[in-house]
C-alpha cells in the first residue's frame, strides 16, 4: 500500500514539473543528505530565500542527479502570518535586602499552595524599617506550560529613566541559571511618554523568573508583569538573519528600505553607529510603492555609553506579515540616529522543506524562476501514513553552500506601474458605452427609415 502510494506522488511529481529544467533557476545550491531516507528534511538557509522570485517559494525545486525534480511540501506554510500571542499575566513578589547585602541575592522563605504556586514571598531574616532595600522581583510563571519568549513589565510612574536588571530562572527556587540581561526605559519628550517595556526571553520553560537590579540603584515599584510563551502546537522554528541591508533618507528623520523579494518578517535591527544616539522609531512596511503604509511596530532605539559600557537597543518585534518595503519615522528630539544612514537587518522564521528522493543523487536546491508555478504539495500526501514518528526518523538534507547576495547597497524602489486591472474596467465600461450608443443610434435609424 504505502510502495503503491510512493508511486503515486513519484508520478504526480513527473507530470507536475516536466517542464522544469536545473538551468531555469537563477541560484543553485548543492546538498549532503545523511539517514536513510527516502525521505529528507531540509531548513532553508535565509540566502536562498533572498534568491527567490516569487514570495511564497512557489519557484523553489530540488533536483537529483538525472534532472529530474523531487516531490516536496513544507512543513509549515511560509506565507501564513502568525497571530500575535497573548500576553499571559503573572504574579510578582518583591525582594527585599539590607543596603550592607545588596550585592548578594536576597534571601526568602516562601509558601506555595499544593500546585506550587507562590501565596507568600518573605525576606529570610528580620529587617528593621527603614533599612530595607527593595533589590527586584520574584515572578511566579508556574501556570505557564509553554517556552518563554518575552517578559513584559510595568512600574509606577514616578520612575523614570533607564532600567537595567538580570533575569535568572529557576525550577525549584533554589538553582537558578542565568538568563541574560533586561533593559527598559521610559522616557518624557514634551507631552509625551516614549516606553520600552518588553524583554526577550530565552524560549524556555521556567517556573519562575527572578529579577534583581544592580547594587547602585533600587528596583522600581512594579505595577503589572506578563509573559509571552510559545504555542506548544506549533513551536516557533529559529530566526535567520539577514546580512545588513542599505537604505535611504526619504527626508530628516525618515528613512526606507527596500528587500529583495516580499517576505514575512519577524523582527528588525537597526544599525545604530554614533555613541549617545536616542530615538523613538516607528516602524512601517508594505508590498510595494502603489500600496499605503502600514504601521509595524514601534520601540525606543538607542545606543547610550553607562559606567564605560555600550547599552543598546535597536530591535523592532514584529508579527510575520509580508512586506518588501520598510519605512522608519524616528523623533529626533532626541538627537536621532546619526548623520549617516542606517543599515538595516531582518530576520524571520526558518522555513523546512521535506522532499522525497528519487535515485541517490546528489541532489540540488534550485530556486529563482519568475515563471515557475507552485508545485509543493501537503505534507500528509508526500508521506503516507504520516505520525510523529515517521517526522522523527526523517533524513536530513543540508545545503554545501548558498551565496549571500549583497544588499549593502541601497536597492532601488520601483515606480508603482501601470494599474491593469483599473485599466481593464475603464476599458469595458468604454466599449459598453459604445455598444449601448451603437444600438441607441440602430435603433433611431429603423425607426426614421419606417414609411
Amino acid at each position: 500500500m504505502k510502495i503503491a502510494a510512493l508511486g503515486m506522488v513519484w508520478c504526480a511529481a513527473i507530470n507536475a514539473y516536466a517542464q522544469d529544467k536545473l538551468a531555469d533557476f537563477a541560484s543553485q545550491t548543492p546538498l549532503t543528505v545523511s539517514g536513510e531516507g527516502p525521505w529528507y528534511k531540509l531548513q532553508l538557509p535565509l540566502a536562498v530565500q533572498l534568491n527567490a522570485r516569487q514570495a511564497n517559494l512557489g519557484d523553489l525545486r530540488v533536483f537529483n542527479a538525472q534532472g529530474q525534480a523531487m516531490a516536496y511540501a513544507f512543513t509549515r506554510d511560509a506565507a501564513v502570518i502568525e497571530t500575535e500571542a497573548e500576553p499571559i499575566a503573572v504574579k510578582w513578589f518583591p525582594l527585599y535586602s539590607t543596603a550592607e547585602a545588596s550585592d548578594s541575592a536576597p534571601g526568602i522563605r516562601i509558601e506555595r499552595s499544593s500546585t506550587g504556586a507562590l501565596i507568600e514571598v518573605q525576606p529570610l531574616g528580620a529587617i528593621e524599617a527603614g533599612e530595607e532595600v527593595l533589590r527586584g522581583w520574584l515572578l511566579d510563571t508556574s501556570t505557564v506550560q509553554a517556552p518563554l519568549e518575552q517578559l513584559i513589565i510595568d512600574w509606577s510612574t514616578e520612575r523614570e529613566g533607564f532600567q537595567q536588571f538580570s533575569i535568572e530562572a529557576s525550577d525549584d527556587l533554589q538553582s537558578w541559571q542565568p538568563w541574560g540581561e533586561g533593559r527598559v526605559a521610559r522616557l518624557s519628550f514634551a507631552d509625551e511618554v516614549v516606553e520600552q517595556r518588553e524583554v526577550g526571553l530565552p524560549g524556555l520553560n521556567a517556573r519562575y523568573l527572578r529579577l534583581l537590579w544592580s547594587s547602585a540603584q533600587n528596583a522600581p515599584t512594579l505595577t503589572a508583569a506578563h509573559v509571552v510563551s510559545a504555542r506548544p502546537e506549533s513551536p516557533a522554528l529559529p530566526l535567520s538573519w539577514s546580512p545588513p541591508v542599505g537604505g535611504s533618507l526619504a527626508q530628516p528623520g525618515q528613512y526606507l528600505w527596500q528587500l529583495p523579494v516580499s517576505l514575512p518578517l519577524q523582527r528588525v535591527s537597526i544599525d545604530i553607529e554614533q555613541p549617545n544616539s536616542l530615538a523613538p522609531g516607528t516602524l512601517y512596511g508594505r508590498l510595494d510603492a502603489s500600496q499605503p503604509w502600514q504601521l509595524l511596530g514601534s520601540s525606543l532605539l538607542y545606543r547610550l555609553t553607562q559606567n564605560g559600557q555600550d547599552v543598546v537597543q535597536n530591535e523592532i518585534q514584529l508579527d510575520g506579515q509580508t512586506v518588501r518595503q520598510l519605512k522608519l519615522d524616528v523623533d529626533e528630539r532626541g538627537g536621532g540616529l546619526g548623520d549617516q544612514v542606517p543599515k538595516l537587518r531582518f530576520a524571520m522564521q526558518a522555513t523546512q522543506v521535506v522532499f522525497l528522493a528519487r535515485d541517490k543523487g546528489p541532489f540540488t536546491l534550485a530556486i529563482g524562476n519568475p515563471t515557475a508555478t507552485a508545485a509543493n504539495l501537503p505534507l500528509t500526501t508526500l508521506i503516507p501514513e504520516l505520525n510523529p514518528q515517521t517526522l522523527a526518523t526523517l533524513g536530513k538534507a543540508a545545503p554545501v553552500a548558498a551565496k549571500v547576495p549583497d544588499l549593502s547597497a541601497p536597492l532601488p524602489v520601483a515606480a508603482p506601474g501601470p494599474d491593469y486591472k483599473r485599466l481593464g474596467l475603464w476599458g469595458v465600461l468604454l466599449l459598453g458605452a459604445l455598444i449601448l450608443a451603437w444600438m441607441a443610434w440602430s435603433t433611431l435609424r429603423a425607426m426614421r427609415s419606417r414609411p
